[in-house]
């Protein structure tokens, strides 16, 4: 548990934000920055084939144990940016030992409080060591708890031979929480199976179903004019992009007022001036269908506000970002049987959830991996709430070691 904490503690001050507005790949080099000390900590560790490429993504190999080079080639994923939501720069994470349900002031504002009853799963932590951010800036286990997890689990099974396990193959990711996560993930390369990535939320959980996903943008060009002589010539994109927002539901169809299954139409960011504007906007359901009513909302908005400014142009753009893995998953019983499984053997009862968000594993899923995801040990993303269990990420990463060794029993897979 040592070597654990020590290494997520290193992960989360190397600083890995990527940027949404970057049209590299990497999105941020920095990133790689993380990706370089990953892949010299497995080449330690033995595998010797551990590469950081040109994109960004760190692969590595853990060959079977004698006996098992027929059994299916496991993934195990995790990413390694963290959200632009909040600052990943200069974290200063903290160690609280033996957490008594205490409000957690964290020193560097202490406005930011982590308090029992506005965290779900704190209350089931009481003892842990919880790992938190100084609160100025988020403190990065989502998802460096996975990557800690899985590094761990990499030195468990090398370091113990007696416990069996096929090929295994480790891919850590950029640009995930921007949505890019495997955009240039070599899937040839990669030539596994089935996999999972480690990036679930609460204790126990293994999800298999997520949103399904498209990006919406909304560009406008108004007419620009000198305010002193602009009497029956200028339509402000200011103004267009206003009318637009202040047009969307309120009581529906937003992530404040929905749950469960519900989807919703939520703007992530807006850039307006008099000449021009746009509105980035996040469209989510559970049913791929829905999308496309959703969508149908911004039209009818668009229609509305449109005729107010008859020389101006609003133009909407969707894209495509992910689906709902368990379309996939469906096929693949064995997948999440095998997880089941797995956490079950740690002493942990699985808990089958859906995720009101997306991992690598939407998007791998179609790409021909099935892969689930398995609870990390990370809480309270995208903030500088967020906060880490010790124990869970530990749990985590024995269920990795769970999955690797209970594959070699099954012959079905």
């Amino acid at each position: 548990m040592n070597s654990l904490l020590t290494r997520f503690l290193r992960y989360v001050q190397i600083d890995t934000e990527s940027d949404p507005h970057s049209p590299t790949q990497p999105s941020t080099m920095k990133q790689k920055n993380l990706g370089l000390v990953l892949a010299e900590e497995l080449r330690q560790l033995g595998l010797t084939d551990a590469e950081l490429d040109e994109h960004g993504y760190v692969y590595a190999t853990i060959p079977a144990t004698p006996g098992h080079e027929n059994v299916p080639v496991i993934c195990f994923c995790s990413h390694m940016d963290t959200s632009p939501d909040a600052s990943g720069k200069n974290v200063k994470p903290l160690v609280h030992e033996n957490y008594q349900g205490q409000d957690l002031v964290l020193p560097d504002d202490k406005s930011i409080v982590i308090r029992m009853a506005d965290h779900n799963g704190l209350d089931h932590c009481i003892g842990h060591t919880i790992i938190t951010a100084s609160g100025t800036t988020l403190l990065g286990a989502d998802n460096k708890s996975g990557v800690a997890a899985i590094m761990t689990a990499v030195e468990t099974m090398v370091n113990d031979p007696s416990i069996p396990h096929g090929k295994l193959r480790i891919l850590f990711t950029p640009d995930e929480e921007i949505g890019r996560g495997v955009n240039a993930v070599d899937m040839a390369k990669l030539a596994a199976d089935f996999g999972y990535t480690i990036d679930g939320e609460e204790f126990s959980s293994l999800q298999d179903e997520t949103f399904s996903a498209d990006a919406a943008q909304i560009n406008i060009t108004g007419v620009s004019a000198h305010p002193g002589m602009a009497k029956g010539h200028m339509e402000n994109g200011i103004k267009i992009a206003a009318d637009i927002v202040a047009a969307l539901p309120r009581t529906e169809l937003t992530p404040e007022t929905t749950e469960g299954k519900e989807g919703f139409l939520h703007p992530v960011e807006m850039e307006a001036k008099a000449e021009s504007a746009r509105i980035d906007f996040i469209i989510r359901d559970f049913k791929t269908a829905k999308l496309e009513e959703h969508a149908n909302v911004l039209r009818s908005i668009i229609a509305e506000v449109k005729p107010r400014y008859p020389s101006s142009k609003i133009e909407l753009t969707i894209t495509e970002q992910y689906r709902n893995m368990k379309e996939i998953l469906d096929e693949h019983p064995h997948v999440m049987d095998l997880a089941k499984r797995a956490i079950a053997s740690c002493g942990i009862k699985p808990k089958p959830d859906s995720i009101r968000g997306g991992t690598d594993g939407s998007r791998l899923s179609f790409m021909g991996l099935p892969c689930p995801n398995i609870f990390a040990g990370e809480h309270s993303f995208h903030s500088k709430l967020e906060w880490a269990s010790l124990e869970e990420m530990e749990k985590a990463a024995e269920v990795v070691v769970a999955i690797s060794r209970l594959a070699t029993e099954v012959s079905s897979l």
